[in-house]
């Protein structure tokens, strides 16, 4: 890996297009290296990922409301010779729609449940938001399963890097920044375009999905969902704008009125971005992990070690004797999903779905007196207005500790922490403490998350909703990928039995 330094140049500046973060992410992505293997299995453990989550999430309201939208742009007759549109989750996989839409249908159903992979660095993400517009463009342009692994790859490979380097949370930007850039250099490797073409989309896909944090605070909106898809839409759009001789502002990094010193640190920043050397493999998607329950990702420790806690120590269920719980955490923990974050909606037990999951007070609560954690019975209105479960909430805070915070942003795997230490202080007069570094599906963690638990995942969380033959058949085509020709990537969606869907309230719109 090349470390690059990214800083603002005055418009004056002899500043040349090469030195400029963009044209390095777009050779990156233009560069044909192989592979690897290991790195390819763990693609298709995320396809795999992916489509279980969005198959547990076709029935929500805003993947109902997004698959509406896509419908509503079927690929029609008078395409050019090539162009087979892509699948969205929930139709007929011989039905056909917008690759921008059916990347924006499919982006929003991956990301309803807060339960697909993540990366935490200087910026969070979520890079697997990066497979549906990358797919979806395969698809469309009947590329290969070879083709779409080396598009994922890059994808990865580009979120990560940027995440490593440049914070965005700081500075109350949405994390989504990132993304827009990684998936159309995902999607420029997949067409296998220039240097060039993929330098003017990065550019385009930065500039038109910076936006505000508050996505992400106080009471969250179902835009939570949307952020990311709209970033893959956007991306596809990029590419297509850049094919078609269109160019982007730039520097778009650099500039003295572009998105450092106007959104980041200003003009006096300076980062250092890591991107590998041309010929060198991208291998950043071995650093993310996946989620084993449905929450924020620093929350994944905290509910593993509030399950056993609640099974070894039944007592910490009751709130009349538990004085107070105090989570010692990072800084992110504390600020985004925290006592911290100073959002009284984290506590409110008629507040939406997505800010509980923004909840650790909420959280710890549920898993302590359940000692389990599902992605449906855990937020259930009834669930969260339970009495008890009210009172042990609010006598949960958290706080940060510096120790913590350094092992959250330390670049050793080996010390790398998303947990914390958990302080209890019962009205008996004494005390429990425990801590928990990573979570137990972590790659460091006590049950690793393998090939075998991913297709666990898929099958649990297709139950009642897909039939077997359905499950089995995405399954062997997932587990294909690499070898798959153009005319099987569309094996790579879910389709529920014929009235699965039925009954369901979809909202009306312009089209």
């Amino acid at each position: 890996m090349r470390l690059n330094e990214v800083q603002v140049h005055r418009s004056g500046d002899d500043f040349a297009r090469d030195d400029e973060l963009a044209w390095k992410i777009a050779t990156v992505a233009a560069d044909p290296v192989a592979v690897d293997a290991d790195v390819t299995q763990m693609i298709v453990n995320r396809v795999i990922d992916n489509a279980a989550v969005a198959t547990a999430s076709l029935r929500r309201p805003p993947v109902v409301a997004a698959r509406s939208q896509a419908e509503a742009r079927p690929l029609t007759g008078d395409r050019p010779e090539g162009k087979r549109g892509a699948t969205v989750f929930g139709t007929a996989a011989d039905r056909r729609f917008e690759p921008e839409w059916a990347a924006w249908a499919n982006g929003v159903a991956v990301r309803e449940l807060d339960f697909h992979d993540t990366f935490l660095s200087a910026e969070y993400s979520h890079p697997g938001d990066n497979i549906p517009p990358i797919l979806a463009v395969a698809q469309h342009t009947g590329r290969s399963g070879a083709d779409l692994v080396r598009g994922i790859a890059t994808g990865y490979e580009i979120q990560v890097d940027l995440a490593r380097a440049i914070s965005l949370h700081q500075h109350t930007i949405d994390h989504v920044a990132h993304l827009g850039p990684s998936a159309a250099a995902g999607i420029g490797t997949l067409l296998g375009l220039d240097t060039e073409t993929i330098y003017q989309a990065v550019g385009q896909a930065l500039h038109t999905t910076t936006a505000t944090r508050q996505s992400r605070k106080g009471l969250i909106s179902t835009w939570k969902a949307y952020a990311p898809a709209f970033a893959g839409k956007q991306a596809v759009e990029a590419v297509d704008r850049a094919m078609r001789g269109q160019t982007s502002p730039s520097p778009i990094y650099e500039g003295e009125d572009a998105v450092i010193a106007t959104l980041l640190d200003g003009p006096g920043a300076l980062y250092r971005v890591p991107l590998p050397e041309v010929g060198e493999p991208k291998r950043a998607i071995l650093d993310t992990f996946t989620k084993e329950h449905s929450a924020e990702y620093q929350a994944q420790a905290w509910i593993d070690l509030a399950r056993r806690l609640g099974r070894e120590r039944p007592e910490l269920s009751d709130p009349e004797r538990v004085e107070g719980i105090v989570l010692h955490t990072s800084h992110h923990t504390h600020k985004v999903i925290g006592s911290g974050a100073n959002d009284p909606q984290k506590y409110d037990p008629r507040a939406s779905r997505e800010t509980l999951d923004h909840s650790i007070p909420y959280i710890v609560a549920v898993a302590l007196q359940d000692g389990e954690w599902h992605h449906e019975r855990s937020y259930a209105p009834e669930r969260a207005q339970r009495a008890d479960t009210v009172a042990l909430w609010r006598r949960i805070t958290t706080a940060e500790d510096p120790e913590w915070t350094r092992r959250y942003h330390s670049l050793d795997p080996r010390e790398q922490a998303f947990g914390g230490r958990i302080e209890v202080r019962f009205t008996d007069g004494t005390t429990l403490v425990d801590e928990i570094a990573v979570a137990d599906a972590h790659p460091l963690g006590a049950r690793p998350f393998g090939r075998a638990d991913y297709v666990e995942k898929f099958r649990t969380l297709a139950e009642g909703v897909l039939d077997d033959a359905s499950v089995d058949a995405f399954l062997d085509a997932a587990e294909r990928l690499p070898d798959l020709q153009a005319d099987e990537l569309a094996a790579l969606t879910v389709t529920p039995p014929a009235g699965y869907l039925d009954g369901l309230a979809v909202p009306q719109g312009l089209l």
